[in-house]
């Protein structure tokens, strides 16, 4: 039904006279004004007045029959507002049991119990159809004042009803709706302040890679100075060794021709005191020692140097991808080389046109993720790299302790980490992600917990569309 107004009655009885009755109480036929009205029809030319009943009555003569009705009814859309039921009917379903089954199909209709019996307390039916607002009880014999009072009341009784359930589910749809509006805007306000914050943080993290190239280059200057110095000097302390160690022969030589058994005894006491053969062994090799350590701390130097430039100096080039996953492993080598054994599997690569300091971070990211992820026992980080048309790739395998399936899709989220409160940031991969992404390149990961990770970046070897210089 379109409008709220309804005034269709069931009446639920198995005597036929009882309906005669409430269609004459509800639904009366006046006749008086018939032929009157028919002949002011006939002078005017009006058409006839049709008189619309007050109530709309249907009839059944059972439970079952009266639920039917009521079924069709309401499928139709055009249900009944009030029901009158007979208590006892002998045929059938009993009106405490027609009642129910009607409420279980239409909670909003109204009931009126007819009865001239005691079958059921009062209480203990209102108990048991537990309706006291949807029900009343009417005795026979009938008073037509009351039946009318009870249609009329009951009636707009579910108007009233049916309207409130409207308006009710009306203000819940708003509700709904503006719950939904409110939770979307958290939700876009929560993604811009976590957008805000990776910006925050990258722009942190371009801070600290401009002043740490800032510092490699002013360390480098400070440090290059004395290495310097001790390198020549080694060198030099090198050349004299080797003349001394000359003239020690010559002095062997001549001890030789020495005829004094006693200046010949203590020379030999003089030369076991100082331990003479032994110095002339491991002089040579600490000298030697030195001059590696000299050249190990200047190529980090220059690692870290290359490494981590300033932003504002960085170009893209083409570069010898294999160089710069070796300086970088030199950078981290104190990292892993207590954890796990090194494996490089390299093949022949182009030179790569990219922004070298900014992949070497993406290789030092995943390299250092595969040591913490190796446990207590000694493990093994794979290199690999290869080539598939225009396109070249770099693997970072580990026999660590691998990624849940669940938190696969989330490790390239920033801010989100595994490690433990103050071991992380969470933004090494989200970072390596966006500077692939840069390079129109992809990095993707496969893991299977317990067994290992291995991450795989590809790189086109060519920028054909190439993202402004930072």
């Amino acid at each position: 039904m379109n409008s709220f107004s309804n005034r269709r009655i069931l009446l639920i009885d198995d005597t036929p006279a009882i309906h005669n009755d409430f269609s004459k109480i509800l639904t009366p036929k006046d006749d008086r004004h018939h032929d009157l009205e028919t002949l002011e029809c006939a002078l005017f030319g009006d058409a006839p007045k049709s008189a619309e009943a007050e109530y709309e009555l249907d009839s059944a003569y059972g439970g079952q029959e009266g639920l039917d009705k009521m079924l069709r009814a309401m499928d139709s859309g055009r249900p009944y507002a009030l029901a009158f039921v007979d208590m006892r009917m002998p045929d059938g379903w009993d009106g405490a049991r027609t009642i129910e089954e009607l409420w279980k199909r239409d909670p909003l209709l109204q009931v009126v119990v007819c009865t001239a019996y005691a079958d059921y307390a009062w209480d203990a039916l209102l108990e048991r159809l537990n309706g006291n607002d949807r029900l009343l009880i009417l005795k026979k014999p009938f008073d037509n004042i009351e039946i009318q009072q009870m249609a009329k009341a009951l009636t707009v009784k579910w108007e009233m009803t049916a309207r409130a359930r409207m308006q009710t589910h009306t203000l819940e749809r708003l509700i709904q709706e503006r719950t939904q509006a409110l939770e979307q805007t958290s939700v876009l306000l929560k993604t811009e302040t976590e957008e805000r914050k990776l910006l925050e943080m990258q722009l942190v993290q371009s801070e600290k890679l401009a002043s740490l190239g800032q510092l490699a280059a002013g360390v480098a200057h400070e440090i290059n100075n004395p290495i310097g110095f001790i390198s020549s000097n080694l060198g030099a302390l090198d050349g004299y060794f080797g003349n001394l160690f000359e003239m020690l022969k010559a002095y062997d030589l001549a001890a030789q021709a020495i005829g004094s058994p006693e200046q010949l005894a203590q020379l030999e006491k003089l030369r076991e005191g100082l331990e003479l053969d032994f110095l002339l062994t491991d002089i040579p090799l600490l000298i030697k020692e030195s001059k590696d350590g000299v050249y190990r701390v200047s190529q980090i130097v220059d690692n870290l140097k290359a490494f981590s430039r300033a932003e504002s100096s960085l170009s893209w080039e083409l570069t010898d991808l294999h160089n710069g996953v070796d300086s970088t492993l030199n950078i981290v080598a104190n990292e892993i080389k207590y954890k796990a054994d090194v494996v490089k599997q390299y093949a022949a690569l182009p030179l790569v046109e990219c922004l070298p300091s900014q992949i070497n971070q993406v290789i030092m990211n995943l390299i250092v993720n595969a040591g913490q992820a190796i446990g207590a026992e000694r493990g093994t980080i794979t290199l690999r790299t290869g080539i598939n048309g225009e396109t070249v790739w770099i693997e970072v395998a580990d026999t660590g302790c691998g990624i849940p399936h669940d938190t696969l899709e989330k490790i390239f989220d920033p801010f989100f980490t595994t490690k433990p409160v103050g071991q992380g940031t969470g933004l090494g991969l989200s970072l390596s992600y966006g500077i692939v992404k840069k390079h129109n390149g992809t990095i993707s990961v496969r893991s299977e917990a317990g067994v290992g990770t291995t991450f795989k970046v590809e790189l086109p070897v060519r920028q054909t569309v190439r993202e402004p210089t930072p």
